[in-house]
């Protein structure tokens, strides 16, 4: 109960928007992109109570793009939606197939664990809870000057109602933000172009 009061006090403590976001589920049915994230039946974009989309050309190849991504505990240091974030194996230093990591999002504490592992290609992971349950799948597209990066995120449960209804810009904004400062670790740690 406490979870509910901390996310209806920020949803009208923030600006809400009550317009459909970019990504909304019936945008990502016409996409011919959807089709090829590889998601879990109960996560479909037709079938979540709120789905996210973002994307973004980055003029770096997609082996560094992933590899910045990987290093997932080094993300609170660049992208301002991630707090905490401690993989589960301390030997491990970055994403694995296997991975389950702990971090807080959106002003809520998550376990998330890796279920889609395709170097350089495809990275999805799943966080649970009983309020809320979220798939986030992300896509590595070759492009002509470096590669073009798809995120989407679908959600159930009552906290993803609530949040499509009252804050549904939010989250679009902040992995836009995640996008935006990859591309811009990618594009210096390579000097701006594709190899």
């Amino acid at each position: 109960m406490k979870m509910l009061h901390a996310f209806l006090l920020a949803c009208f403590c923030s600006s809400c928007a009550t317009s459909t976001p970019k990504g909304s589920a019936q945008q990502a049915l016409t996409r011919p992109d959807w089709e090829r994230i590889h998601w879990p039946e109960r996560y479909r974009p037709d079938r979540s109570t709120f789905f996210v989309h973002n994307e973004i050309e980055i003029k770096a190849p997609a082996s560094l793009v992933w590899d910045i991504l990987l290093q997932a505990e080094t993300w609170p240091q660049w992208y301002e939606g991630a707090e905490k974030v401690t993989l589960k194996d301390p030997q491990a230093n970055r994403l694995t197939a296997t991975s389950v990591f702990t971090w807080k999002t959106m002003g809520m504490n998550f376990e998330s664990h890796v279920k889609e592992f395709s170097p350089h290609a495809r990275l999805a992971w799943e966080s649970r809870k009983k309020v809320i349950q979220g798939y986030h799948a992300w896509l590595f597209i070759p492009a002509r000057n470096g590669c073009r990066v798809i995120t989407d995120e679908s959600f159930r449960g009552p906290l993803g109602i609530l949040q499509g209804t009252f804050i549904p810009h939010k989250l679009h904004r902040l992995h836009q933000i995640f996008l935006e400062e990859l591309k811009k670790k990618a594009e210096a740690e390579s000097g701006g172009a594709a190899s």
